[in-house]
């Protein structure tokens, strides 16, 4: 799967797999984010080996069910939002993406109506 010139240098990390775990993408936030786990040689492997439990298993079943998972955390000081949905090709599901985006210490909120 190639990476498209604006995904390649987006801001958030963007990690692509397909339906079995296997991750076929990283952008180059990503590639930088997961470098103590190899960067771009993560791409070919499996997700599922570098997960440990409950994580796993919460993740096999996301594949399964086809849900979206939606958190935040922090890590080493930085807030981050972590947004894992699945990709489609003509209405099936391939696999999932997640975008992993840095919040700001404070975050304004909006309510449109």
């Amino acid at each position: 799967m190639s990476v498209t010139s604006w995904i390649k240098e987006f801001s958030g990390a963007i990690t692509v797999i397909d339906n079995e775990g296997t991750i076929l993408a990283m952008n180059d936030k990503a590639i930088q984010t997961f470098a103590d786990d190899g960067g771009s040689d993560l791409i070919g492997t499996n997700v599922l080996a570098c997960h440990p439990e409950p994580a796993r298993s919460k993740l096999l079943e996301m594949l399964k069910s086809g849900r979206q998972n939606v958190y935040t955390i922090e890590k080493k000081g930085k807030r981050k939002l972590i947004y894992q949905t699945p990709w489609s090709r003509d209405g099936i599901q391939e696999g999932y993406v997640e975008l992993s985006l840095e919040l700001p210490a404070t975050l304004p909120h909006f309510i449109r109506e």
